[in-house]
């Protein structure tokens, strides 16, 4: 059962959970009172650039045009700025003008390979070439949102730079998705390109779309929030035959049948129920006539985790599995077992500290704890390293239907940019002058 705490109080947040109380006082009024006025000062103009980024969205590591525009903007407030990181990827350095901490923020930019399916007067019609076929891009997760809502940030915070207690960092990463094959990228390249030094951030925050949630609310997940994710390839190998002689052949596509059902028992059979876990096989392919057994089979799929042992164990046991089947029948195999994004861990600490801000956050009306969730994010690179809080954005307008994320039907009202700029901001301000007011913690 799904644990939910909504929060109603917007003078004070309050939680059973012990994330403490958060009054505000006088100075916080006038803060709140600040980041609101100049959220709507700039909610126009970060807006218009969602709605550019979300129809003329690029794929990981060719984010060249949305790079550049973010660039620009940057420049324009007068933040220092770093472009090239990890191919596309541009950091932005806000130095206030109080003495201070040093905290990240980071947001996404590429698309997907996607062709969309949405009304959006600014529906994307970009096309492109993908692992060889012609697709359609599109902003189906969210990321022209993330981007857009941190360029708000930047335009907010740039405006308070004189009472700024510290420094703000801004991330835009490029290939979140993933790099194209036979590419580095995304937040594990920007981690070995040191963008999280000089200065060296104590915390960083993120923020993801998810259109579950209407627009006015966030979510968040202490501790464990995203799973790892790790991607398999399979070659079943047997003999190739006639398909009405297949005594003559090995059939690689009976093996895999049957592999593919044996998979699903170390789920169900070798893991602990108590230990979340998902091994699914996407894709199957082999053959090339119809009557003919085919000399080999491509299987690909997907297995996500939160226990490093529990990683360890399905990848051995699918070795066992792989090695009985094709070794009964007199065939052979070929695993390439990759380890990709690791599961995102919110510091616990940190965490129950956001959270609590967030309820006093300006125009986020109700703050949700969720459970845990088997999608993965490589944000993990960055919470890895330093304290991170990884949290939910509501993108759905009532009464207005969406798809869920990947899917070409997935829509994100633009009014979820705004409460994205409030909420991240109010965050970003907290943790300043949470700890200037404590330089020793």
């Amino acid at each position: 059962m799904q644990r939910s705490v909504i929060w109603a109080l917007k003078a004070m947040s309050v939680t059973a959970l012990g994330l403490g109380l958060h009054v505000l006082t006088g100075n916080a009024v006038a803060q709140q009172d600040s980041v609101t006025a100049l959220v709507e000062k700039h909610r126009a103009e970060a807006i218009r650039k969602r709605e550019h980024i979300h129809q003329n969205p690029e794929l990981g590591n060719r984010e060249f045009k949305t790079a550049e525009l973010v660039a620009e903007h940057l420049t324009a407030l007068g933040i220092e700025i770093q472009t090239g990181v990890a191919h596309t990827g541009v950091v932005g350095v806000l130095k206030g003008g109080r003495p201070g901490p040093v905290v990240a923020i980071r947001a996404d930019m590429d698309a997907l390979p996607v062709t969309e399916e949405t009304v959006l007067p600014f529906k994307s019609t970009v096309r492109t070439s993908y692992l060889g076929k012609e697709v359609g891009v599109m902003h189906a997760c969210g990321h022209d949102v993330h981007t857009a809502v941190q360029l708000g940030v930047a335009s907010v915070l740039a405006d308070m730079k004189a009472d700024l207690p510290g420094t703000v960092k801004f991330i835009f990463q490029p290939a979140e998705e993933g790099p194209p094959p036979g590419e580095e990228g995304g937040a594990d390249l920007m981690v070995r390109e040191k963008v999280l030094e000089d200065p060296a951030p104590e915390a960083i925050f993120g923020l993801h779309a998810l259109p579950s949630l209407e627009v006015g609310t966030v979510g968040y997940t202490i501790g464990p929030a995203m799973a790892a994710v790790d991607h398999f390839y399979i070659k079943v190998r047997g003999k190739q035959a006639h398909g009405a002689r297949p005594e003559e052949g090995i059939d690689p596509i009976v093996m895999a049948s049957e592999i593919v059902l044996a998979l699903q028992t170390i789920r169900s059979r070798t893991l602990s129920p108590l230990e979340p876990s998902v091994v699914t096989v996407g894709i199957f392919r082999g053959g090339e006539r119809f009557n003919i057994i085919p000399r080999e089979v491509h299987l690909e799929g997907t297995v996500r985790t939160y226990n490093p042992d529990v990683r360890d164990r399905v990848e051995s046991r699918m070795n066992t599995i792989l090695e009985g089947i094709t070794g009964a029948y007199g065939g052979a195999f070929e695993l390439n077992y990759d380890r990709g994004t690791p599961s995102v861990i919110n510091n616990p600490e940190l965490s129950r500290e956001m959270a609590g801000y967030l309820a006093g956050a300006p125009g986020v009306d109700q703050v949700l704890e969720l459970p845990p969730t088997m999608g993965g994010e490589d944000f993990a690179y960055f919470s890895n390293v330093i304290p991170g809080f990884f949290y939910r954005l509501g993108v759905t307008r009532p009464g207005q239907p969406s798809g869920g994320l990947h899917t070409p039907t997935m829509t994100a009202d633009s009014e979820s940019v705004t409460v994205g700029m409030r909420a991240m901001t109010h965050l970003v301000l907290e943790f300043l002058n949470a700890r200037a007011l404590q330089p020793n913690q």
